[in-house]
This record gives structure tokens, sequence and C-alpha cells, in this order.
């Protein structure tokens, strides 16, 4: 579980296809300096295992399942990333609570300070003005969502530490939509029954 605030800004050091997954070696001094096999680490808020690590970098397997649906499959060597370690139950809460499992590839509309961001349309539901989204890792507040778009404003801080301040149009990012609003969803459909409140939906 992570909160969708940003760590560290790593760079891909490589990119390398091993039969079924593809390793991927990043480069933060910050992040690895801790790290330990087994561990999760989110890039670009997509969460990953830790498989190796040294001084200064720390290495992890993609299947291709995860290529596919998130802009990891899109890096390059040399390319940001936005890290963060999952949160400890010490930790303040600074952003909301991120799986690292992400929903969809959105496409940027307009770059920060005022990002706008085109989504699958199944997802517009999910988003609502004031509500938590998650794009590429960073815990933003939705200020508008007409449909199948959303926008967020990026602070000058925010662009200077992640991923955000680099995106332009036509750029991918990875989207996750507030868990507890699937929840809802769910518990609340048609037809639906809990064993705390019966049944449930009109």
């Amino acid at each position: 579980m992570f909160t969708g605030i940003v760590e560290e800004l790593g760079r891909l050091r490589s990119s390398q296809a091993r039969g079924p997954v593809t390793r991927l070696v990043i480069d933060a001094p910050l992040v690895a300096a801790g790290a330990a096999l087994g561990e999760s680490i989110a890039v670009n808020g997509c969460c990953l295992t830790v498989v190796d690590h040294g001084e200064g970098w720390w290495a992890a397997d993609a299947v291709a399942e995860t290529l596919s649906r998130t802009n990891l499959g899109q890096l390059a060597p040399g390319d940001p990333v936005n890290l963060e370690r999952p949160v400890r139950l010490s930790d303040r809460l600074g952003g909301h609570l991120v799986q690292g499992h992400v929903d969809a590839v959105g496409t940027v509309i307009s770059g920060a300070p005022d990002l706008c961001v085109a989504v699958p349309a199944e997802l517009g539901r999910y988003l609502v003005p004031k509500g938590s989204v998650t794009v590429d890792g960073c815990s933003l507040t939705v200020v508008d969502a007409p449909g199948d778009r959303f926008s967020v404003a990026i602070i000058p801080h925010t662009a200077a530490v992640t991923t955000l301040g680099r995106r332009g149009a036509g750029d991918l990012v990875n989207i996750e939509v507030d868990v507890i609003a699937k929840y809802v969803e769910r518990l609340l459909g048609q037809g639906t029954t809990s064993p705390y409140l019966g049944e449930v939906g009109a």
C-alpha cells in the first residue's frame, strides 16, 4: 500500500528482456539505499518487486502484462520515473490510499500546471471534483471530471520533483482511481447482498 507521495525521481538505467520477463534497472540513490530483496516499490504508480540492488540502483522484473497495461513498456534508458516505497503504519498518510495497481493508461491532453488527461470512458464514473486520483504514482485532487477526461492542478514543487512537470500532449500516464469508489460501487450495486446491510441497491 502506498500514499501517492513520490519519494524520489529515479532514472531508468536499462531495460532488458529475459525470457518471459523484462529486467528494469533503476538508478535511485535514496530508494536503493533502503531496498531489500522481495520488497515492493511503486514505479510511476505501478507496484514492482525488488529482485536485485546495489549502491545507488535497484532492479525489478516486469511481465508482459504489466508492460502492456502501464507506461513502463514505453520507457527508454535515461527516462525519469516516480518512485515510492510502501507506507509504514507509523507514517503520515500524506496523500490517499494507493494500491499500486494501475487501472488504465491515460493520454495527456495538456501539461502542467493545468494537467488534463483523457481516460477510458469506463473510468469516468470513479472521478469526481475534489476526489482523489493517482497519475504516474502521484496523489492528486481532481479539479474537474467531464466524462472521459479529468484535470488536476500541478504546483511548481510537484512539477519539479516528479515526471508530471515533463509530461506534454500525447504522453502516456498511469492512472489509478480511488479504490474506495470501486468498493462503494460494488457494495451498492443492484441486487447486491451485504452480510451487514442485507439487500442493498435499487
